[in-house]
């Protein structure tokens, strides 16, 4: 319990790096006009060839989003845009009010609201790269990053998109329910993690705010001072799991070297280390649509023994390529990439960010934490929920297609109205106190 324990925690760390990075990207385009005006052409063409022709091409498409037979990305309806950019406003506001990625909801919400899993999973890739390019992610703040260390992550990390993206189009070929049961099955077992744990954190945050302030120590020379903070900083920067000891104390060449800033010497870990872990992260990122950072954090620092500073670095970079790469190479050559989704969502993101970090000023920790399990707990509902009609429909379990029916539209119910209910606390918090925060801007 306490290794899931510390695990949770430090995915909660890598989540919040994510959603860090989705804050300085999407502050980066609303202050620039040349990117803006990007994001205008970008939609123009979608927007002018959807409203000319959506009637020809929403008859020549399936009903249901994401069959079998890809289609071109120019299907345009009022509906389908305006529901992306409310995915995009609440993933926004889940991403800066929460301080965590809020692409754990965004392909539940799309699967909820007839998108197939595949196309979700590989629009939601190619909203976060779109972000990241338009955002020019790769700047000054990725001094930190460890340029070896980072290019032999990415080896492994394009292997494991390149596996995740081939597993799920061949499910979807053999089965489209089969696909989304997968992906279902997987946001239920990730969900459910995260949505436990983070329960648990609130009311133990709840507690200890409850709880009476201990009374303070009284202060130390110096001197003493001195003397006890020294052994603390030591530890600090020698702060290793038993684990990761464990992983760099095998020679097995190449050895990649890093670190060199943090520790005297820096460290060391074999490449091939290196290699497994981004292609662990990799195939996640593939099969769920995420950008993988909320991995890249505890595998980095609980299992190789990688400093948070450089962590923090590599994940960034990291998040740029497995993304770009898994949601071109694997998704949109095939066709499953809806450009009028991801357009929509990363337009939301942008304004859903801006009310959600405004509102932290306002807001106090325990509240925002209980948020956070609130909506992922609601995801988690959402998804085994909608996983015994794909199970009964393909013959696994006993249910008639009614009943499975009715059981997914609860999980939607739910779901929706958990997300709304944020949002309109979050709406109704930024506005109660527009005046503070205009006083503190």
């Amino acid at each position: 319990m306490k290794v899931l324990r510390e695990f949770y925690d430090l995915m909660m760390l890598g989540a919040s790096s994510y959603a860090q990075w989705d804050i300085d990207t999407s502050q980066r385009i609303l202050h620039d006009r040349r990117r803006m005006a990007i994001l205008g052409l970008l939609m123009l063409p979608i927007l002018l060839i959807g409203v000319a022709f959506a009637d020809q091409v929403s008859d020549a498409l399936p009903s249901m989003l994401g069959s079998k037979q890809a289609y071109g990305p120019a299907y345009y309806t009022t509906t389908i845009f305006l529901a992306s950019i409310a995915v995009g406003v609440v993933a926004g506001l889940i991403t800066g009010c929460i301080g965590a990625g809020g692409g754990f909801i965004i392909a539940p919400a799309l699967m909820s609201a007839g998108v197939k899993g595949i196309l979700a999973v590989g629009t939601d890739l190619f909203h976060i790269f779109a972000k990241a390019i338009m955002g020019s992610v790769l700047h000054r703040k990725l001094g930190n990053i460890s340029v070896s260390l980072a290019v032999t992550f990415l080896i492994g990390s394009i292997a494991g998109a390149t596996l995740g993206g081939y597993i799920n189009r061949t499910l979807y070929e053999l089965n489209p329910v089969l696909s989304d049961a997968f992906i279902t099955t997987i946001y239920v077992f990730l969900l459910g993690f995260l949505g436990f744990y983070g329960m648990t954190d609130y009311f133990r945050m709840r507690k200890a705010a409850a709880a009476p302030p201990k009374p303070a120590k009284p202060a130390q020379s110096s001197k003493s001072a001195k003397a006890a903070g020294e052994p603390k900083k030591a530890a600090v920067v020698d702060d290793m799991t038993g684990l990761a000891r464990k992983v760099q104390s095998v020679n097995l060449p190449p050895m990649i070297h890093f670190d060199e800033g943090v520790v005297p010497g820096g460290r060391k870990v074999s490449a091939h280390f290196l290699v497994v872990s981004g292609f662990i992260v990799g195939i996640a990122a593939a099969i769920m649509g995420v950008g993988g950072g909320f991995l890249t954090f505890p595998i980095f620092v609980y299992v190789l023994g990688v400093s948070a500073s450089t962590t923090v670095g590599t994940d960034i970079l990291q998040i740029v390529f497995t993304a770009g790469y898994a949601g071109i190479g694997q998704y949109a050559i095939y066709g499953f990439i809806f450009y009028t989704l991801a357009m929509g969502m990363l337009l939301g993101s942008l304004f859903g960010i801006q009310i959600g970090t405004l509102v932290t000023k306002v807001v106090s920790g325990v509240t925002i934490r209980g948020f956070f399990a609130l909506a992922v707990m609601s995801a988690f509902v959402n998804r085994i929920f909608a996983l015994p009609s794909k199970l009964a429909s393909m013959g696994y379990i006993p249910m008639t297609q009614e009943t499975g029916q009715i059981v997914e539209r609860i999980g939607i119910g739910i779901f929706f109205v958990a997300l709304g209910s944020f949002t309109v606390w979050v709406f109704w918090t930024f506005f109660a106190n527009i005046k503070t925060l205009k006083r503190e801007d």
